[in-house]
């Protein structure tokens, strides 16, 4: 069995890469980078390691040569479709037999400017007939280090989620959720919610406060005071605006998420909040 780990050079792809290290033979794995110099560090690994870029057929066709089992991760916006099309065209021509592919919260409910992509994405990979997982990765905790880090400065933590939930967890147990899908063992369901406990940003706030002993005040805001709010902490203009977008599909529910999923594919529990918080923080 040959299983392949995308992206295996970024932080998602990393982590899920060294999990999958123990659980499987390193002489089975296969690590995807898009270039000579960024595979420099998946050598030492001990697992072999092939070059491709989503947007070249040809290289994915002969990367994906002698796969089982796919961890694909989602490309960066921008190009998403032409490129996701890419690699599921040509994970079948080489017959590939199972894909687990890392999406969004509730891709198949909401319409928003994170979710449109991965719909598209699920609607292929679901169309080949390839055996799949959908990862729905609900939000990093690591996200939230820009708004944490103005929060430690100012002891104010801003939002304009209001009383919204999200999902929170650590990058590295979406990694390690991702490689025991990835590494099989059970039978997992066609979509598993890699949510968190539904936490509001208050809640959040006094994670932050009991991981540091800081006292943290936690100041709701709208619009243009939110972004108006970070700027004035020393945020720059275009970070604040960029925030501000996510804080309102926070807002509107679409993170909401409620499910035992995480849990059960990792066999254990989260990570703790404060403690998580304290982790991200250093």
């Amino acid at each position: 069995m040959t299983y392949l780990v995308t992206g295996a050079t970024g932080g998602l792809g990393g982590y899920a890469l060294r999990h999958l290290m123990t659980m499987v033979p390193a002489n089975d794995i296969v690590a995807l980078a898009r270039s000579e110099g960024k595979a420099e560090a998946l050598c030492a690994l001990g697992v072999e390691v092939r070059i491709a870029d989503y947007a070249d057929r040809e290289s994915l066709g002969k990367a994906f040569s002698g796969v089982d089992r796919m961890l694909f991760i989602s490309g960066a916006p921008g190009n998403r479709r032409t490129e996701h099309t890419n690699v599921v065209e040509m994970a079948v021509q080489a017959g590939v037999s199972f894909i687990a592919y890392t999406s969004f919260a509730h891709a198949d409910q909401f319409d928003n400017f994170l979710s449109a992509d991965h719909q598209f994405t699920e609607g292929i990979i679901a169309d080949s007939g390839v055996a799949h997982t959908f990862l729905r990765n609900n939000w990093y905790l690591e996200n939230e280090m820009p708004l944490l880090t103005a929060a430690m400065a100012s002891g104010e933590l801003v939002t304009a989620a209001g009383d919204a939930t999200v999902g929170w967890a650590l990058k590295r147990e979406y990694g390690e959720a991702a490689a025991r899908v990835l590494a099989g063992g059970r039978d997992y369901p066609e979509v598993v919610e890699l949510s968190g406990p539904a936490t509001t940003y208050a809640q959040l706030g006094a994670a932050l406060a009991e991981a540091t002993g800081k006292d943290i005040a936690v100041r709701h805001l709208t619009g243009t005071n939110f972004s108006e709010a970070l700027q004035a902490q020393g945020m720059p203009v275009q970070a604040a605006q960029g925030l501000l977008g996510v804080q309102q599909l926070i807002g509107s529910g679409d993170l909401e998420v409620t499910s035992d999923d995480f849990a059960t594919v990792l066999g254990k529990p989260l990570t703790p909040l404060a403690q998580a918080v304290k982790e991200v923080l250093g």
